[in-house]
């Protein structure tokens, strides 16, 4: 991340290159301006991190610049510097919304001290900002469940990845979960203690798309009243989810690019240019790669994102995992609807097991939830299902559900545990089920697991 800038307004010449060398010596990018107006319009410039004002400066004193300065920005700390005999007049300041004062003269140490304390104030206010969003948008999602070996092999590859700093394409049908595997790479990457910031491409129109990505300045178009911090600031050390991706404009598309490949951007409406250290992480349920044929994607972005592609499995692929699904929806809507809810009938489960679910995840979440609203009893009926749900054909039982052109040696290793969860792990029985020798089972699991830290590549028989 960028050095903090601080801005010292003071209009003796001698104090102001005073402060800006020891503050340049702390590390701190400094500044300054020589009466309180330039100092304003330094601040309506943009890329402020903290003002450091005299209290007594002609034209614009500093009680007068820190009330600009909340008009204009009111995140934007202001630290006091005052002389001995108006100290009452900075305790009041501090009372319309200065950060802190520092009495003349002062030591370096008190001045610093004070400075990184704004600074780590600042810092807080941003990331709560962004948990807050965060914990929002968390509220009602879906944990990323799934023990079926589709998922487990999507999983491996996050747990691969996520650590690296390299761009993520997530691609997948709607509601099949491709936000829970966003969160889960920023859960399991170094930038985890930071933000993860969230951006639906298709549910805002261009313009308001930039504002909210960039941020924007003030007058940067009617209703701008003052600056306004982006998306990727508020992602700043953290990770940014570009839902939908494929729905930017070609307006916009280069601006990311430039974002991916500089680490930099301007707000709207500004001219100062904004470093960040941002991970995208992207997903679609288009076709990029067609979309980029046809010159509807640029092919330099599409790249770009696509340094590692991870493919999330429809729900009908994985249709082990709608068992451990249901229950956990149970329990969630249970809980919120103050419902005493035991669990499915077999049938029940057996018709969930045989839809197709076109809308993944998410329709199955909607199910389970009417479910609960609906039933009076104890256990979720077919009767308390929606009718295309309620008809699906059931698997029969002990059914195992295998896509055509599954490879082999995946389908025998899915046969094999399916055949160990419904003998409860006896690998006797499995055994003789099966066919094959008990020492054959064992073999193969041990080969399995073993071969767990290779994902993407299925076990041989």
């Amino acid at each position: 991340m960028p050095d903090p800038t601080l801005l010292v307004a003071d209009d003796d010449p001698g104090l102001r290159e005073s402060l800006q060398r020891t503050l340049t010596r702390e590390g701190f990018r400094v500044v300054v301006a020589s009466d309180g107006r330039a100092a304003l319009e330094r601040v309506q410039d943009g890329d402020i991190d903290l003002v450091l004002t005299d209290l007594k400066m002609p034209g614009l004193s500093g009680i007068e610049l820190l009330h600009a300065v909340k008009t204009v920005a009111p995140d934007l700390d202001v630290i006091l510097l005052t002389a001995f005999g108006t100290i009452e007049e900075a305790v009041k300041a501090m009372k319309d919304g200065a950060y802190d004062f520092i009495t003349k003269p002062f030591q370096r140490q008190q001045l610093v001290r004070v400075v990184r304390s704004a600074l780590e104030r600042r810092d807080l206010i941003r990331q709560n900002r962004a948990l807050q969003e965060e914990l929002a948008v968390l509220r009602g999602q879906p944990q990323l469940i799934g023990a079926s070996p589709a998922f487990r092999r999507m999983q491996a590859l996050v747990e691969q990845v996520a650590d690296s700093s390299a761009t993520v394409l997530i691609q997948g049908e709607s509601g099949s979960g491709k936000e829970g595997v966003a969160r889960l790479i920023h859960q399991r990457s170094a930038r985890r203690s930071r933000a993860f910031v969230a951006v639906n491409c298709a549910a805002l129109p261009e313009t308001l798309l930039e504002s909210e990505l960039f941020g924007y300045e003030r007058g940067a178009f009617t209703g701008a009243a003052g600056r306004k911090e982006g998306r990727f600031e508020l992602a700043d050390g953290g990770t940014l989810f570009l839902d939908e991706v494929a729905d930017l404009s070609l307006v916009t598309q280069p601006k990311i690019l430039r974002v991916l490949q500089e680490g930099e951007f301007e707000r709207v409406g500004g001219v100062r240019t904004i470093r960040v250290d941002v991970r995208i992480v992207a997903a679609t349920n288009h076709d990029v790669g067609q979309m980029v044929r046809e010159k509807r994607f640029r092919e330099d972005l599409y790249y770009r994102l696509k340094v590692i592609t991870v493919v999330v499995p429809p729900l009908r692929e994985r249709r082990e995992d709608i068992r451990m699904l249901s229950e956990h929806f149970l329990r969630i809507y249970s809980a919120k609807n103050n419902r005493r809810l035991e669990g499915f009938t077999d049938e029940a489960l057996r018709r969930l097991e045989g839809y197709s679910w076109p809308g993944n995840v998410r329709e199955l979440e909607n199910v389970v939830e009417r479910a609960v609203v609906l039933e009076r009893g104890t256990l979720i009926d077919v009767t308390d299902l929606p009718e295309e749900v309620a008809g699906a054909a059931p698997l029969p039982e002990g059914a195992l559900s295998v896509r055509i052109g599954t490879p082999l040696a995946e389908v025998e290793k899915r046969l094999l545990e399916a055949t160990l969860r419904a003998t409860r792990n006896n690998k006797t029985l499995t055994a003789r089920l099966l066919g094959i020798d008990v020492r054959t089972v064992s073999r193969k699991l041990e080969r399995w697991d073993e071969m767990e830290d290779a994902p993407g590549e299925p076990p041989s028989g």
